[in-house]
Formats: structure tokens, C-alpha cells, sequence
């Protein structure tokens, strides 16, 4: 027959293990759901901009390398960080192509 303390310790490993599984979860779900929310923000701000690089009236080289990098970093699919960036890129490009209608 198994020794007593053997049941012991497999309930406390199990008890451990549950802890950590509870906390580790939610914090996971929600680092996945602030990525996606994130890239989802980058990627409207991407459109947006190739929206007014259509409708600009000629080149703006600033714009144009704001807009490439935005693209790349989109491409590179980082994490949240990277995300915001590539938006922030992607704003500046639309306003500047906004303020040279």
C-alpha cells in the first residue's frame, strides 16, 4: 500500500498546479486580446492612410517612408508595442498626405 504522505503531496502538487493554471490564464487571454485590439487599430490606421495616399494630389516622400515603414512593421506581425507604432507611423503619413490636398 502507498505511503499516506504520497497522497498528500500528489493533492498539493495538484492544488499547485490548478493556482497556477487560474492565474496564468485569464492573464494570458487577455494579453492575446489586447494584441489582436491593438493590430486591429493598426491596421484601420494603415487603411485609412492608403485611403488618403490615393486621394493625394501628388508624392510626399515623408508620408511615403512613414507609410512603407507602418506597412513593414504590419507585416513583421510584432506584438502590441510594434502594433501602436506601426499605427502611429500610419497616422502621421495620413496627415501629412491630408494637409497636401
Amino acid at each position: 500500500m502507498a505511503h499516506p504522505y504520497l497522497f498528500w503531496l500528489a493533492g498539493a502538487v495538484l492544488l499547485v498546479a490548478a493556482g497556477v493554471v487560474t492565474t496564468l490564464l485569464p492573464h494570458h487571454r487577455a494579453r492575446a486580446e489586447q494584441r489582436r485590439t491593438a493590430w486591429s487599430t493598426a491596421r484601420a490606421a494603415i487603411d485609412s492612410a492608403a485611403v488618403s495616399r490615393d486621394a493625394a494630389p501628388g508624392r510626399v516622400p515623408e508620408a511615403e517612408r512613414l507609410f512603407a515603414r507602418a506597412e513593414s512593421l504590419a507585416g513583421a506581425r510584432g506584438g502590441p508595442d510594434a502594433a501602436r507604432e506601426a499605427a502611429e507611423h500610419a497616422r502621421r503619413a495620413d496627415r501629412l498626405w491630408r494637409e497636401h490636398r
